[in-house]
């Protein structure tokens, strides 16, 4: 039979390249948006593509149900991609924004996932795959709101993974660092309703750093991969008889991995200071 799998956020970026490639593979994709426009563009494209918004307890349901009924209640793999970016000092992030981010990147994710696992359980096997960052391990200035629900992802799924060994279940991190996709275009509407900068005891770092970074791009990041390369991972994790725990994507990953193991708290600081 066709294997299937559900991906989120598959209007752009990593999402919508994880769909074509899983299509490619012979997969039965259902390729997720959180609005209605870009779910009708992908069925264009000939996906299944349920409207699924992870702020949305009820969306969530429906999206499910939708593919549950498509598939006579069988689901092989449950991929969790969508998510935003939220730039700013800790300081400056209102807590009513962390929560917005919170409700998306992980409490969304959450809601699926538990949904998920009966189903996987009743059949005897699955694949839950988790895209979370270098950011799920080493922080970055700037980045405190998503390196938080990305710390908070990968405690929660390194506690599924062992919670379901036995189970027939598996589970899987993905950990990209710099990676072609519209993040960084996407987090502005986020970072202007919620990041009075102007009235910052850090303004002029804002000026001289995150401001040039957000609203003027120059180009790729060092070591920026396309989003291929996740799929290439994803590909991995949803066949392999044994899928890795966690699967590294660009060097700077692999770097922040090592200096997470080398170097010691301070040491790290004052390299990622310096960024």
């Amino acid at each position: 039979m066709q294997k299937t799998i559900l991906i989120t956020g598959c209007s752009s970026g990593i999402g919508y390249d994880a769909a074509l490639g899983m299509r490619e593979q012979g997969w039965r994709v259902f390729a997720s948006c959180r609005k209605q426009a870009d779910c009708d563009r992908l069925r264009e494209e000939g996906f299944d593509s349920p409207l699924i918004d992870y702020t949305d307890t009820a969306s969530i349901a429906s999206g499910l149900q939708e593919v549950l009924d498509a598939t006579g209640g069988s689901l092989d793999v449950l991929f969790n991609n969508g998510a935003h970016g939220f730039p700013g000092a800790v300081e400056d992030i209102p807590t009513d924004g962390l929560r917005h981010i919170f409700e998306t990147n992980f409490f969304g994710w959450h809601e699926l996932t538990r949904r998920v696992v009966p189903v996987m359980r009743n059949q005897g096997h699955g694949r839950i795959i988790q895209c979370s960052s270098i950011l799920g391990f080493v922080a970055f200035p700037w980045r405190g709101a998503y390196v938080a629900t990305k710390y908070a992802l990968e405690g929660l799924t390194d506690t599924l993974r062992l919670e379901l060994h036995g189970s027939g279940i598996e589970v899987s991190l993905i950990e990209p660092g710099p990676i072609t996709s519209k993040l960084r275009e996407k987090a502005i509407p986020i970072f202007e309703r919620y990041i009075d900068w102007e009235n910052s005891a850090l303004r002029a770092k804002y000026e001289s750093s995150l401001l040039k970074r957000l609203y003027h791009s120059s180009g790729p990041d060092t070591f920026e991969l396309p989003p291929s390369y996740v799929t290439k991972r994803l590909v991995h994790a949803a066949t392999a008889a044994r899928p890795r725990p966690r699967y590294y994507v660009t060097t700077p990953t692999y770097i922040g991995g090592f200096l997470r193991r080398v170097l010691s708290t301070r040491a790290t600081d004052r390299i990622l200071t310096r960024l």
